[in-house]
């Protein structure tokens, strides 16, 4: 069985399928990812399709109050000004103190080649795989893994109940679910190492399970813990502050059809609390190491429709946090919003490649050549050192 054929397990599920398969032989062990160096970088899918028109608002360009006269915000109507023409959301203002210390940063008229019928799922897939259709069949973070000169004793790990497919393919990577509240009894422990004494392999996953495991409660110090994405964000910050090198997770609830205000705010706070809780948790040293990149599958219509919300787009916005970011910019080609600037007279246009963003992160990080990057990560991408995303 090759690696990219095995099930990869949260450690807790790990434990938890341990316990009922005692009478026979497990043959799913846990997998990690092998990582050199310091740096840390971090991916958040934002799945549903963030409006990046509403998250970074471009008051300044004249045609935006006519396409969003219910969704637009003005500096005098509580947006935070941030360059003279875009403005935040006020729903995000715990980010501010991050683009004033010029650790923030936004690419605003990003996409992946998706431009077909705007599925969700389809839209999330081809972000994931990196690839530009469906033929990509593992994530490119998972791939990231191999372009990564001189591999260390580092590890990736996914936040989530199961392996999000941008971490999917053959290279060891280990999954860990916040949101389980399995336990073992040391009797029950103590019977699992008798069972397997001589099984090396299961063995030694028990054995990490256990730790890592432990290593992940201790970061709860009243002893609680949940699926709240605080709770998410300090676990991926715990683990990033050990041995792990590479996290991803996802926050939902960015489909906004339907009175969007409301629904966006709820989402915006995700997205705020997520990031800040990461700098909270890393702490100063490992935060200076750090690159956040917060992406989405698809913007959404620059017009605002009948219900007080927005439809399936196509330009998007992508996020980009951290010490090692060099923020306080609003990069990427502004295509505008005149009616014959719109992509199908409804949507931003695109006008930069999202898988560049990444590309241009991972350069920085761990040192991935250009052709790796183009040859491995993402198959067919341009990408150079004169990126413009290297100024992020």
């Amino acid at each position: 069985m090759t690696a990219s054929e095995r099930i990869l397990l949260s450690r807790r599920g790990f434990l938890a399928g341990a316990c009922c398969a005692a009478a026979a032989p497990v043959m799913t062990p846990i997998s990690f990812a092998a990582m050199p160096g310091d740096n840390r970088f971090v991916t958040i899918i934002l799945r549903g399709a963030m409006d990046g028109m509403d998250l970074v608002q471009p008051y300044g360009d004249p045609a935006f109050a006519a396409l969003r006269p219910k969704l637009g915000l003005t500096p005098d109507a509580g947006l935070l000004d941030l360059d003279g023409f875009f403005g935040l959301n006020p729903a995000a203002a715990p980010l501010m103190p991050l683009w004033q210390a010029r650790e923030l940063s936004f690419v605003h008229a990003v996409s992946t080649p998706y431009r077909n019928q705007r599925s969700h799922f389809d839209g999330q897939d081809i972000l994931e795989t990196g690839g530009s259709d469906k033929s990509q069949k593992t994530g490119w973070l998972n791939r990231t893994l191999a372009a990564i000169p001189q591999s260390g004793a580092r590890m990736a790990i996914d936040i989530n109940t199961s392996m999000d497919l941008i971490l999917t393919g053959p290279n060891k990577v280990a999954s860990w679910s916040s949101q389980s509240n399995f336990a073992l009894a040391e009797d029950e422990i103590a019977f699992l190492e008798r069972l397997y004494a001589h099984d090396p392999a299961f063995a030694q996953a028990l054995d990490e399970a256990r730790s890592t495991d432990s290593s992940a409660e201790s970061l709860y110090s009243d002893g609680k813990r949940g699926g709240g994405i605080a709770d998410i964000a300090r676990l991926a910050g715990g683990m990033l502050g050990k041995d792990y090198r590479i996290a991803s997770f996802s926050i939902n609830g960015w489909d906004t059809h339907v009175g969007q205000q409301a629904q966006f705010r709820k989402a915006a706070g995700d997205l705020t609390t997520a990031i800040v809780t990461l700098k909270e948790t890393l702490g100063a040293d490992a935060w200076s190491k750090t690159v956040v990149l917060a992406m989405t599958e698809f913007g959404r219509t620059a017009r605002e429709n009948g219900t007080n919300g927005t439809d399936h787009g196509t330009g998007g916005l992508a996020l980009l946090a951290g010490g090692a970011v060099d923020g306080g910019k609003v990069l990427g080609q502004w295509p505008g919003l005149g009616a014959d600037k719109l992509l199908d007279e409804r949507d931003l246009m695109p006008t930069g490649d999202v898988r560049e963003v990444a590309a241009a992160m991972l350069y920085r990080q761990f040192g991935i050549s250009p052709e790796g990057l183009t040859t491995k990560v993402f198959p067919g991408l341009s990408f150079d050192k004169n990126s413009v995303y290297l100024r992020a």
